[in-house]
């Protein structure tokens, strides 16, 4: 029986910030526009939460039942490591899901209907990562799924749920949000390529090979910069200062360029979240700061 310390560890809160991340950005932006709506950015926050452990839960479930998770560096797997059954852990991914749909509905009855078709599809990408038969994670569609999930989706929505509309700089904003959100998951993926080759998990590291993944995490990083400049174009110049996001960002780039493997790929998840969450938090500030 797993303890709450390892139920806390299998919920992968370093990846929380991929969460918080969008939120913030979408909410600066609505609040630029003078337009935030506080009570609903919070439920939003919920709904990023709740998605996030949700997806992590179900992808500790799945890849446990396949046993691509039996020998797997990183943080600990519930199912792999068999300190939960894979039953208690389905179950923890349903609840959170449960959670994201229920606060979820609330916005949507507050908002607009069609948000509810938007949740379930953002609740079926979430279990079809890595389950079904046929997961799109085993495809090399995983870093596409997060980038308009975790990326356009999450701030574009969250700015939307507030001003009921979808400016351009909520648009410049999720590309570079996503962008981040997408890094987190390639230096994942560049990690585990051995061990994803092994048990057939085709994901678009292993597709593209160990060098060629290194590349696209650097260009992901360059591309959130870039998002950051048409930020500032359509808001203000002092979203700019959000390129502080780089003084995490580069160490990791470095690991990353380096041809680090294994192990030493750990500090980089780490300070990639690290820096969308600066990213987030630092848009946030520099829209509300004019207001």
């Amino acid at each position: 029986m797993a303890t709450p310390a390892q139920w806390l560890e299998g919920a992968r809160p370093r990846t929380l910030p991929a969460a918080v991340a969008p939120v913030l950005a979408g909410t600066g932006v609505a609040a630029f526009l003078d337009s935030a709506v506080w009570w609903k950015a919070s439920l939003a926050l919920v709904v990023a939460l709740a998605l996030q452990v949700g997806v992590n839960y179900a992808n500790d479930y799945s890849d446990g039942i396949r046993g691509t998770d039996a020998d797997r560096v990183g943080p600990l797997r519930l199912v792999g490591s068999g300190v939960a059954t894979a039953a208690h852990v389905r179950r923890a991914a349903f609840l959170a899901f449960g959670v994201a749909a229920v606060v979820g509905l609330v916005l949507a009855v507050t908002t607009a209907w069609w948000i509810v078709l938007v949740g379930a599809v953002c609740i079926v990408a979430a279990w079809f990562y890595t389950g079904g038969e046929k997961p799109y994670g085993y495809l090399g569609l995983g870093e596409v799924m997060v980038f308009v999930f975790f990326g356009l989706v999450a701030v574009t929505g969250t700015t939307y749920v507030q001003t009921g509309s979808f400016p351009l700089a909520s648009l410049y904003a999720a590309v570079g949000i996503g962008a981040l959100a997408c890094a987190i998951l390639v230096a994942n993926n560049l990690r585990d390529i051995p061990t994803d080759r092994e048990v057939g998990k085709r994901t678009l590291a292993v597709v593209l090979d160990e060098e060629r993944t290194r590349y696209l995490y650097a260009f992901l990083v360059g591309l959130a910069v870039v998002a950051l400049v048409g930020v500032a174009l359509e808001t203000t110049w002092l979203t700019l200062l959000a390129v502080v996001f780089l003084v995490p960002a580069v160490p990791a780039l470095r690991l990353v360029l380096s041809g680090t493997t294994g192990r030493g790929l750990v500090p980089v998840l780490q300070r990639t979240g690290t820096a969308e969450l600066v990213y987030g938090g630092v848009l946030f500030l520099a829209l509300l700061l004019p207001r």
